[in-house]
Order: C-alpha cells, then structure tokens, then sequence
C-alpha cells in the first residue's frame, strides 16, 4: 500500500469516526505504521471529519518528525502510539477515539480492569471461547500523555493484555491490529460492547 492509500484510508476512517461522534472537534487520533517502522499520525487540532493528505504527521521509529506540513504538530497522543507498536510488531494500524459510552463504562468499576460480557462479538476481538471471562484494562488518564505511555508499556509488559485494546479512564479507548481495516472492526466491536454495557446498566441486568 502506498502512502496515498494509506492517508486515503486514514481519512475515510476519520470521516466514519466522526459522524458516530467518536472522534467530535478535533479529538482521537489515528496511525498507521509503514515497513520502514516509521509511522504516519494524525496531526493535533485538525478536524477529523474535514481531514485531508496534509494533514498527517510522519514520525520516525525513534519519535521525530520525519514529515509534516508547516505549522503542523503531532497528536498530543503519539506517545502511545509509539509504545503500541513498540509492544506489538504485529501491529500496523493503532486508533485512538472518544466516546461517551466509553467514559461512562470506565466508571462502571474502581479497579484498571472492566470485565467485559461473553457477547458473540468478542469472537471480533479474537476471543474464541465458550462464555469467556475477558477483561478490558483501564489506565489513568493523566494530563501528561508520557505519563500515560509508560504505564501502558510497564503494565502490559509484565501483563500482556486479553485483546487488543486499552481503555483510558475518562478519556478514550484505543485499539491497535495488523490492519487499517481491522482495527476500524475493532474499534466498532468494543464501542458496541461499550453501549450494551450502558444499556444493561440502564436496564438493571
């Protein structure tokens, strides 16, 4: 896939995101890793329902600016971005969005894991067991993003996690896959788990 295709499929995406109202104002971002390691991110304060191929940062495997527009600042988010594919090689593609259902479930317990519902789409997520007992991990969301990043790298190191997503409390969820196309799969899969969580709560199951 060629860089075009690559923003190309970045920016439908944000576009999809956005209209769900996941990714409302300028929040979330999106990345998408290149053979070379280095990676393309969404850059800070651009709209992600208006986004266009200028609108992407290129950063090295070591974190700097390889490419960008004038003017232009990575997402405030990039850290993590970083330690994901770090973390995971596999990966190709990490998303980061914000919704309410997601801020209302890393609420729903006090401790940094949500259990999550045996639900059918947990198959999704790779979860292929007969009433699985899963769970979500949840981080603080600290205003230092940083700060954020090397919890999630000393965590998930000694405790690699159950599937490939994060929940940051009051702030957003993140997934991250092997392709651009799965991880748009996953985001929609968890943030439907998300919404039945509200929704049973609502109910009172």
């Amino acid at each position: 896939m060629t860089n075009d295709k690559y923003l190309t499929e970045l920016i439908a995406t944000a576009r999809h995101f956005y209209h769900q109202g996941w990714m409302v104002g300028t929040a979330g971002n999106l990345s998408v890793r290149l053979p070379d390691g280095s990676f393309w991110i969404t850059a800070s304060g651009r709209s992600k329902g208006e986004l266009c191929k200028s609108d992407f940062v290129r950063i090295s495997p070591q974190g700097k600016v390889e490419q960008s527009s004038p003017g232009l600042k990575p997402s405030a988010e990039t850290a993590i971005h970083q330690v994901i594919y770090r973390l995971f090689p596999e990966a190709t593609s990490c998303y980061h969005v914000h919704s309410v259902e997601a801020n209302l479930v890393s609420r729903f317990v006090q401790g940094d894991c949500l259990p999550l519902p045996p639900l059918e789409m947990l198959k999704g997520l790779g979860v292929w067991e007969e009433n699985p007992k899963c769970t979500l991990p949840i981080f603080a969301n600290h205003l230092q993003v940083a700060r954020i990043a090397t919890e999630i790298e000393e965590r998930f190191t000694k405790t690699p996690p159950e599937i490939p997503a994060l929940l940051i409390r009051d702030h957003g969820i993140t997934v991250w896959a092997t392709s651009p196309e799965t991880a748009r799969n996953y985001i929609e899969l968890v943030e439907y788990i998300f919404r039945y969580l509200v929704a049973a709560r609502c109910a009172g199951i």
